[in-house]
């Protein structure tokens, strides 16, 4: 009488990529919503360094951050209305 072959067991460094795997997230997903806001609040603080000049803020490196500015402006409706403001701050950039 022929078996059928055992299925064959993972590899040892299958095993313990997974086992990392699972240390990774217990450790990392109680604070996945901390570091979120954090990066949130990181992006809003450079979206108002490189708006600056636009906002009657001076700003010595506008000649750098000019070019960023087209690449901001698709987020510029949930950045100011996550600062407060009703309606959009800039006389030339209407979102609402």
């Amino acid at each position: 009488m022929t078996s059928s072959p055992a299925p064959s067991p993972r590899s040892l460094a299958d095993r313990w990529r997974a086992f990392s795997d699972g240390l990774h997230e217990f450790y990392v997903a109680p604070y996945r919503r901390t570091f979120a806001k954090a990066r949130r609040d990181e992006d809003d603080l450079f979206r108002m360094l490189v708006m600056s000049e636009m906002l009657g803020v001076p700003n010595p490196a506008s000649y750098y951050t000019a070019e960023l500015l087209p690449l901001l402006y698709d987020g510029f409706h949930d950045w100011h209305r996550r600062m407060g403001m009703e309606r959009s701050p800039l006389e030339d950039y209407r979102c609402c």
